[in-house]
């Protein structure tokens, strides 16, 4: 009985099957035809906040849309600036995909802005960081595509010439790249990025000010701050956690110029992903992020009370205004932490307090009037009084106490100048409630205490009156 010989169709048809299959197989990282599961418009935050994580599998088609406006924005209480940026807020806006994503990215800049403007995203593989391909006049939209190939935290700026003012003057953010299995669920995360500005005029000076080339040039700026002016994320704009949570920071450093010692004091980062890419150190105290760099920082919020967030080249944090807050709320935990438990006078035999006095003024200060020592006297606490008594002047139960309303100091004699010209120890009483500490003394001018001090007794429900220079040197040389 003869066989018959099978059709060579079938066998054409399996074998090209069998092709069709390969290819659908897994895709090694970084394949050009990796298949796009999907599009979405990515999410895009203002700092502090940060974008949900994208929670997704498949590689997805992400549209970015970002737009630049060339704006004037608080620099400092007081101090107004003409910022450029990405999305209307300085820094811009957070950017958040995933490894392998393919970013369909828009630059708009608006017609009313007066220069042509692009952007350098550090996480692009191609010329530029994009900037070639997003060259975008006043009243123009461009667009470019790239594919997310690195996981990791990059900078993102402008690069237009000259490219340093273009970052001086706020054109900067960070773009997150997921890797492919996501990161580590925490309960918080927040977006915090650093950076300089160079000025005409000197801190806190009010009014109007603009960019200084020579200052940029010298490395020598006037403000280094946290989120985009003095004070974005202090008092009742701090970051908001709870005792027990897991948090992660997304740090940007865009300088231009300065390397940050980024600190948080109260806590110590159990992960640091350093330079914002994979490589975890554990159990730092600082760490370093270059001008265009980053980092990744976790940690978890054992006791409550207030976390402070500085430049630990510290005359930049309080001198600068290169600091941010984080309140953590919650129950005590006296097994990490217990507070003041004793605080008693320290005088070994044949001692004497000591301290360095200033020179005398040689000649008397030209006295302000009441509204230029209010508006000089907000800024001077700010940058000198608000770390320990906060912001809008509650203080902080059982460490500070509040000026806010503070009874103790408006029935001082003296104003309250003894107090920040000689400092106070031991137990007083404001409002009913005892607190003993220390307050040191404060190196200020005569003039700088009266402008202080008629802020402070003027605000939050204090009706004083105003404190004059001449008022201040007179406790000066009356003493302790």
């Amino acid at each position: 009985m003869k066989t018959k010989t099978p059709s060579a169709l079938p066998r054409v048809v399996f074998c090209l099957l069998l092709l069709f299959l390969a290819g659908c197989g897994p895709v090694e990282k970084g394949e050009e035809n990796e298949p796009v599961g999907g599009y979405h418009e990515a999410i895009l935050t203002h700092a502090p906040e940060v974008p949900p994580p994208t929670g997704y599998t498949t590689t997805q088609k992400v549209i970015v849309r970002m737009e630049v406006v060339e704006k004037v924005m608080r620099l400092a209480d007081g101090v107004d600036y003409t910022f450029w940026t990405f999305g209307g807020k300085v820094p811009g806006q957070f950017v958040r995909v995933r490894e392998g994503d393919m970013v369909e990215f828009y630059l708009d800049n608006h017609p009313d802005n007066k220069l042509p403007h692009n952007i350098d995203l550090h996480a692009v593989t191609g010329p530029g960081g994009g900037a070639e391909a997003s060259m975008t006049a006043p009243g123009h939209t461009t667009q470019f595509t790239f594919k997310a190939l690195n996981p990791g935290l990059y900078v993102y700026h402008c690069a237009t010439a000259p490219v340093g003012m273009h970052i001086a003057n706020g054109m900067y953010g960070l773009i997150l790249v997921e890797p492919r299995e996501g990161l580590p669920e925490v309960d918080k995360e927040f977006y915090i990025m650093q950076s300089e500005f160079y000025t005409k005029e000197d801190f806190g000076t009010p009014g109007v000010t603009s960019f200084d080339m020579q200052k940029a040039l010298d490395e020598n700026p006037d403000y280094v701050v946290f989120n985009g002016s003095v004070g974005a994320n202090m008092g009742d704009q701090a970051m908001q956690v709870n005792v027990g949570e897991t948090v992660r920071l997304y740090v940007g450093n865009i300088g231009p110029s300065l390397v940050s010692s980024f600190h948080v004091i109260g806590e110590i980062f159990d992960k640091v992903y350093v330079e914002g890419g994979t490589l975890v150190n554990e159990n730092v105290q600082s760490t370093a992020i270059p001008a265009g760099g980053s980092a990744i920082i976790e940690f978890k919020c054992e006791v409550p009370g207030t976390l402070t967030v500085v430049d630990h080249s510290v005359f930049r944090a309080f001198n600068k205004g290169a600091i941010a807050q984080i309140h953590v709320n919650g129950e005590e935990n006296v097994a990490v932490f217990t507070g003041k438990q004793k605080d008693a006078v320290y005088l070994p035999e044949g001692s004497a307090v000591q301290s360095i006095t200033p020179a005398a003024e040689d000649k008397p200060v030209p006295e302000r009037s009441f509204n230029e020592r209010m508006e000089l006297g907000k800024i001077l606490y700010e940058g000198n009084c608000a770390a320990c008594h906060q912001k809008n002047g509650q203080g902080l139960p059982g460490a500070f106490p509040p000026v806010a309303g503070s009874d103790y100091l408006m029935a001082r004699t003296d104003k309250g100048a003894g107090i920040i010209l000689f400092g106070l120890s031991g137990e007083i009483h404001v409002n009913g409630v005892a607190y003993d500490g220390i307050m040191p003394r404060m190196m200020l001018s005569d003039d700088e205490i009266a402008n202080v001090l008629t802020y402070v007794r003027n605000t939050w429900g204090n009706q004083g009156d105003l404190v004059s220079a001449a008022e201040v040197a007179a406790v000066r040389a009356k003493g302790e």
